[in-house]
């Protein structure tokens, strides 16, 4: 998997994109009382709450040009190729990872989709 090579300016557009992006889905769950997942953002950290007290963070790494993902289930890195955020290890999309691990998470079916 070769990364694409991004400028620092477009690195953080992309990565802030993603971001913003989950923030209003999440906002907008939340607005249709489909579930209560609490938001927190740093910078570039973005951290969720779960009804049952689970967390899932995602945070912006610049000098390596990646976007990381922690969940109960483990942590992932991810690098951007070819138009989207693939995992390092198995080349896992990195929304279609976020989504199954908040469902799993959430107890119930959560679907994250890349900004467009």
């Amino acid at each position: 998997m070769t990364a694409s090579p991004l400028s620092d300016a477009d690195y953080q557009a992309k990565t802030r994109a993603v971001l913003d992006h989950i923030e209003v889905q999440v906002d907008a769950w939340l607005d249709g009382d489909l579930i209560d997942i609490d938001s927190h953002r740093t910078g570039g950290l973005l951290e969720l709450s779960f009804p049952n007290g689970s967390k899932i963070v995602i945070n912006t790494q610049p000098p390596l040009q990646e976007l990381w993902l922690a969940t109960r289930a483990g942590g992932y890195h991810f690098k951007y190729v070819a138009g989207q955020w693939l995992d390092t290890r198995e080349s896992q999309e990195f929304h279609a990872l976020l989504s199954a691990q908040a469902s799993a998470q959430a107890g119930k079916t959560l679907r994250f989709t890349p900004p467009v």
